[in-house]
């Protein structure tokens, strides 16, 4: 099989947006694909201040007056439309994430409860719980509470303790290196509960090294992602490349690639070799897959994915509650179905690009430019860049492989 003949997904289980009903043989309105990501803030605060933090430092600041957690009627509530939603679309399993600012703020022991009473919730059908953290708060207890409770643990980092240090602080300016070391090398030693690291790209440190230094704490899996950034706030670059974080990705690429056998995965680098192999996108980033994530704030609020503070203040805001709608109902809100549509969301210029259904025009917050999504994304010469990288090493390994004799 050739790169070139499955470049774009055919048949499209999902590759173009949301489902369409036949009717007649005619297409109707999409669809909407159930929530199968399900974020809860449990608090609202964080002990670190990270200076690219697109909850307190970005263009929407407002979680900053949310209530600090999530008060218990609020999450009996999310429980309920958490389980009506999973029985009512006959879903199986679903994966729930305990979020924050730092949800181990609330302790060990709390999301532990909250954990059991989820499961309680949603069985028969599985849960896949997950808490995602900076880290200085993971102590060998409340790891083993958590991990005993099967409930996986997702922690930030940036590189060496020089990278983590440029961005990664307390807001003293204290250095959280140490106690984040510290966290990961505890986790190192229960594998069952560790589901990776998130790094944030930074130009100014290397590629490489970068990834030596995650290596070293043997994550299951890595997520590099990009800044979060627009049209109206630009990523920052540096000299005259004119794709940096791509060539920033590629190199990264190739010390993941060109190793054997592979130490970790990288979701990015996996999603694009699955996309321009034809594959389904299972990633937000890249793709056209329906977006099926949703956000339960602190005070029972429905909202978009948090990463869309970084765009204008009030993008997440849907006006639902747990109180009074269904996720059903959030399924119908006009921002949602935007995210669901797939290749009909993206700007003209996309849909006319070659490689449109690998890209996806990027993360949507990416695209944002004067009121409207409807936009190349601020790193299109970024994802060019790395997806023609990858692309020809996968053709270059295509071309070594022995042919079969016919």
């Amino acid at each position: 099989m050739e790169l070139g003949d499955v470049r774009m997904p055919v048949g499209g289980r999902g590759s173009t947006g949301a489902a369409t009903v036949a009717e007649g043989g005619v297409s109707t309105r999409p669809r909407p694909v159930p929530f199968s990501e399900f974020i809860l803030k449990v608090h609202s605060r964080c002990n670190l201040a990270c200076d690219y933090c697109y909850m307190y430092e970005l263009a929407d600041r407002s979680a900053l007056a949310d209530p600090l957690l999530m008060a218990p009627d609020v999450f009996d509530h999310a429980c309920r439309r958490i389980r009506d939603h999973v029985h009512d679309h006959r879903q199986s399993a679903v994966r729930i994430v305990l979020h924050g600012g730092e949800p181990l703020l609330v302790g060990a022991p709390n999301l532990v409860r909250m954990a059991s009473r989820l499961r309680e919730a949603i069985a028969p059908a599985q849960a896949q719980i997950t808490v995602q953290t900076n880290g200085t708060l993971l102590t060998r207890h409340a790891l083993t509470l958590l991990a005993d409770a099967r409930v996986r643990i997702g922690v930030s980092l940036d590189g060496d303790r020089t990278a983590n240090d440029r961005h990664r602080r307390y807001a003293s300016g204290r250095s959280s290196y140490d106690e984040v070391d510290r966290a990961l090398r505890l986790l190192a030693e229960r594998p069952d509960a560790y589901a990776g690291v998130l790094c944030v790209v930074d130009l100014a440190a290397d590629p490489g090294q970068t990834y030596e230094a995650l290596l070293s704490y043997r994550p299951p899996m890595v997520d590099f992602l990009l800044p979060h950034a627009n049209w109206e706030a630009p990523p920052p670059r540096r000299g005259a490349d004119p794709s940096p974080y791509g060539t920033w990705l590629a190199t990264a690429f190739d010390a993941w690639y060109d190793t054997s056998p592979r130490l970790t995965r990288v979701r990015l680098f996996e999603e694009l070799i699955n996309l321009l192999f034809g594959g389904r996108s299972r990633t937000e980033s890249l793709g056209l897959s329906p977006v099926a994530a949703v956000v339960i704030n602190t005070d029972g609020a429905y909202e978009q994915v948090d990463t869309l503070r970084s765009t204008y203040p009030g993008a997440v805001g849907t006006d639902l509650t747990v109180f009074t709608d269904t996720f059903d109902d959030v399924l119908r809100h006009p921002a949602v179905i935007a995210r669901q549509i797939g290749v009909d969301a993206l700007a003209a210029t996309c849909r006319t690009c070659p490689v449109h259904r690998v890209c996806g025009a990027g993360n949507y917050p990416h695209r944002y430019r004067a009121g409207s999504f409807t936009n190349p994304s601020v790193y299109c010469p970024d994802l060019l860049h790395l997806i023609a990288h990858v692309e020809r090493r996968l053709r270059a390994d295509l071309a070594a492989m022995p042919r079969g004799r016919s």
